[in-house]
Parts: C-alpha cells; structure tokens; sequence
C-alpha cells in the first residue's frame, strides 16, 4: 500500500498514541511466570506484541484479550509446556531474544522462528551467553533463526559485562537467570532500556559507573496488574512534526517518561524543541506525563556514542528535526540502525538524497547541514517496510510543497496502527 502524504497548513489537536510496546511484551512474559493473574490494561494493539501473545500459548499459558485488556494466568517458573509447533515470532526481535532467555531458563525444547525480516538479523549476541549457560541452541549459519533451543542439564549462572548497550540483549540473560538456583550478574556501563529490571522488581547495586543487576530463583516474579503508558517512541515522530511545523500545537496525554527511554526529549529540548511536560505521575513501575509541543526555531545538536542507547529509535526522525535546524547536526556511534528491520541509517540516507537534503553518510552516522526555511522536494519515499522509516517520511513530506508517496505504508501498523488515522486528525 502506497500513501500519498501533502503539505499542511495546520498541525493542531491531541493524540492518543499507541501502548507501548516494550513493556507490552514484558508484561505478558512476566505474568506468564508470575504464579497467579494479571489484567494488563492499554496493551499494545501492534503486530509485535500480539506475536508474543502467540507464544506465550504456545507454552501452555492461558491469555485471553477483550479489546486493549489482557489476562494472563501465570503458571509460574516451572509449569511452562514445551510448544506442539513452531513458537512464531512474526517480525519481533524483542520476542524472540527475550523468549529465547526464558526457554533456555525453563528448559523446555522450542523451535523459534519469524518473518523474512526477523531471520535475516542476527542472533549471535544471545546465543553465546544462553550458550554458556547450558542451552543448546541450533541456528541457522550459526547465527540466524530458526532457533532450537533446549537445556538437557542445570541451569549454570553467569557472570555478564554487556559488550553493547542492548536491552534486549540484558533481558535475555537475566530472564534465563531467573530459572538459576545461583544469581546471574549482567553488568552495565552505558544504560539501556529498563524495563524489564523495574517490572520483575529485580536487585539492583550501583558500583562505580557500572549498574549490577542480579536474577536468579530466589526472585520472586511480581503480579503485572497495571495500565500501560502510552509509548514514547510514537510521541516522538508528533515532536518532531510540532517543532519543525510552522503552525503547530500538539498535545500527547500519558506518555511514558522512562528515564531510560527518553533522551530524544531532551534532544529536542537542547535544539530549542518548545515541550512542555505536565501531570507527571506513575503508572505501576513507570512513570508517565503529559507532553505538548508547538512551533519551533532549532539549532543543530551532536548525539554521540553514550546517548544513542536511550533514542536508538528515534533516530531516524531526530535526523528530520536535524534537516530544519539552523547548522550543522552529527550523529555518531549509531552503528546498531544497521541491523534493524532494515538498514535504517542507508534508509535514512536515500530518504534524505531525494529529498535534495545536504548531508554525509558514514559507517556509524550522519553530518546533516540544516537550514530552518528547508523545503524537501516532491518525490516517492521507499519505507523499506520499516515503520519508523514510514513515518519519519511522513513527517518529512508534510514539509514539502507538493504531495509526496510513501511505500509499503502498511508497515506502521508494526508499532503504530492508528498514525495515517492519527495525521489525518492533525491536518484536519
């Protein structure tokens, strides 16, 4: 599906975003192990969180969905099933490296698998550690889904510095150490998502510059009974269009405000962002707030190796805000866009030639030359079928001054089902 996107006179109104995503799929896996129920309230509507849905069933869990409430009725640690078929991960990285952590925990046998998207990305980072923890694990070329994982001996804690700054990866070790009758230690130097710590209320030391945390039996995993935050990640692409727009005022009601997850915001506020935040409260383990933005002037701004973990995802349309600041923006040590659901740094970077923007391509990032009276030409914009570079195009496009094509537009509904309905609001 193609998306014709214009110019727009307006940006004005208030959006409700979509749950967020990550803690969608944790609260679904925690409550699995949680011996008892959980309603989760505001549960992501995107494909991805549903696909762990899926698998969670598949291992003899019993969820059940009304609309955005979910139940789960946890079975706990040690009455997980092994699936009579394929676990099918569809296009969720998340799923599948944070599942593979509990399966090799539990040591039931599962065969986990995904799109053409999802196999082409490597797993290498978890199977290494699961590895050494006692799973066997059969990969495709070593390093690819399909994964076949199972635990023929005991679980054997391990003692894990991350080599990257990967939620991801950090929740995979600490799930399987939750099945651990010894702790596992993951240690961070440079912070990453945290919500699967906060959620599974796991014990957390600060020594140094490094952040210790620690999971094992002894844990108690926690009931999941809360209301999900809005995500942070789709407020980001409604910022952004704010800020640059000449005439501009958004409003975004009950977003996530997990420190860890919003160091666009403060990005955006350095380059002259007009943000407002407001009604700060907490929601279970995370705390949210009201966000509103209009019109803005914008400087240009460096984001380097120690922020990108905290705004790997927003990326992509920080770079659009970058395209109307006034100079010269960098963004270095951003090498892990590579291996996403595309290459979204060369995405990025063919979305930004045909639009006759001035920047430079390197391995790990970008040097985009801003101008705030940038008009971005006319043209038909390759999503890749990736969600965020779909709605990074978006953003861009409404700049122009005359309609612009979004292809394979389908694909926002991986983390944003409602955003052409949500655009459409705004320019309305």
């Amino acid at each position: 599906m193609n998306k014709e996107v214009s110019p727009t006179r307006a940006l004005n109104g208030t959006i409700k975003l979509p749950p967020d995503k990550s803690i969608s799929h944790r609260s679904v896996m925690f409550a699995s192990l949680h011996e008892g129920r959980s309603v989760i309230r505001n549960f992501s509507s995107a494909a991805d969180p549903h696909s762990t849905i899926e698998c969670m069933r598949g291992l003899g869990v019993t969820v059940s969905k009304n609309e955005s409430t979910v139940a789960v009725e946890g079975v706990g640690r040690d009455r997980l099933q092994s699936p009579e078929g394929d676990l099918d991960c569809g296009n969720s990285g998340t799923t599948m490296r944070l599942l593979s952590g509990i399966i090799a925990g539990s040591g039931v046998s599962a065969r986990l698998i995904g799109d053409e998207s999802l196999s082409a990305r490597t797993m290498k980072r978890i199977i290494d550690p699961l590895t050494e923890m006692g799973a066997e694990i059969t990969a495709r070329e070593d390093d690819f889904a399909p994964l076949e994982i199972s635990r023929p001996g005991s679980l054997k804690p391990l003692h894990f510095p991350l080599p990257i700054p990967s939620a991801q990866l950090k929740s995979c070790v600490l799930l399987a150490g939750l099945f651990g009758d010894k702790q596992t230690e993951v240690i961070e130097t440079l912070p990453s998502r945290d919500h699967t710590e906060r959620l599974l209320n796991l014990t957390i030391k600060k020594i140094g510059d490094e952040k210790h945390i620690y999971s094992s039996r002894t844990d108690k995993v926690p009931e999941q009974s809360y209301r999900i935050p809005n995500d942070f990640s789709a407020a980001a692409f409604w910022l952004v269009a704010g800020a640059i727009h000449p005439n501009a005022e958004i409003s975004l009601p009950n977003v996530g405000m997990n420190p860890t997850r919003f160091a666009a915001l403060d990005i955006l506020k350095q380059m002259g962002a007009n943000i407002t935040v407001s009604d700060e409260h907490n929601e279970g383990a995370e705390p949210v707030a009201d966000l509103s933005v209009v019109s803005s002037k914008l400087h240009p701004i460096e984001i380097t190796e120690e922020f990108v973990p905290n705004c790997i995802d927003e990326i992509p349309i920080l770079m659009i805000a970058m395209l109307f600041a006034d100079g010269v923006s960098r963004i270095s040590g951003a090498e892990e866009l590579r291996h996403k659901e595309t290459d979204r740094l060369a995405a990025m970077a063919k979305m930004l030639e045909k639009a006759g923007a001035d920047f430079t391509e390197y391995e790990d990032g970008f040097e985009i030359r801003g101008n705030p009276d940038f008009v971005p030409e006319s043209t038909s914009f390759n999503s890749y079928h990736d969600h965020r570079i779909a709605m990074s195009a978006a953003v861009l496009s409404m700049m122009g001054d005359h309609p612009s094509q979004i292809q394979h537009a389908e694909c926002t509904a991986i983390s944003y089902p409602s955003f052409w309905n949500d655009l459409s609001l705004l320019t309305n």
